[in-house]
């Protein structure tokens, strides 16, 4: 199979759980920073609507939904970068490498969000979150991705790895 193919499968999983879990993040501090779970979401949606969403608070299908599916592509380009980078190895898929790889591509991720990207086109939830919040959703894209990777290699394990009764020889008999 084409590596960007393999890499795109992986991406959308590992990418897809990533942007649920930072999405949580976003959400816990959104109520925790703004008294509102959905204000740090509905601020991806500026993308779209520029300002306007940087100030909307309760959840409504233009901004939260929009900022969602805003966020839920980066992450899985971030996602599919990281797995034709990184985790089409299936040596770098084993704990420790894996979990340096999905830290490396978080930091990538938030240095170039931040650092290389023109502000129009930003995460925009840093308008609404504090740095601290903002270094967790990261963490939390991060974990997503390691979980993610994890996921997939144990669900691929079983195929590469022989059974119990190809490992065992048969019994021998005594005469």
């Amino acid at each position: 199979m084409n590596p960007w193919t393999r890499a795109l499968r992986e991406g959308l999983v590992t990418g897809s759980i990533a942007s649920v879990a930072s999405t949580i993040v976003l959400a816990l501090a959104g109520r925790r920073e703004n008294g509102h779970a959905a204000a740090p979401v509905n601020a991806v949606s500026h993308w779209f609507w520029d300002r306007e969403s940087l100030d909307v608070d309760e959840p409504t299908a233009r901004h939260t939904l929009t900022g969602y599916l805003v966020h839920h592509g980066a992450s899985v380009f971030w996602g599919t970068l990281h797995a034709r980078a990184w985790g089409l190895h299936e040596r770098n898929k084993r704990p420790l490498p894996a979990v340096a790889g999905c830290v490396a591509a978080s930091a990538v991720a938030c240095f170039v969000d931040y650092n290389l990207t023109p502000r129009r086109l930003t995460p925009g939830f840093e308008h609404r979150l504090s740095r601290r919040s903002m270094a967790l959703v990261y963490a939390g894209f991060g974990a997503g991705l390691l979980l993610g990777t994890q996921l997939l290699r144990r669900r691929a394990a079983p195929a590469s790895r022989p059974t119990r009764a190809a490992r065992t020889p048969p019994p021998t008999r005594a005469n």
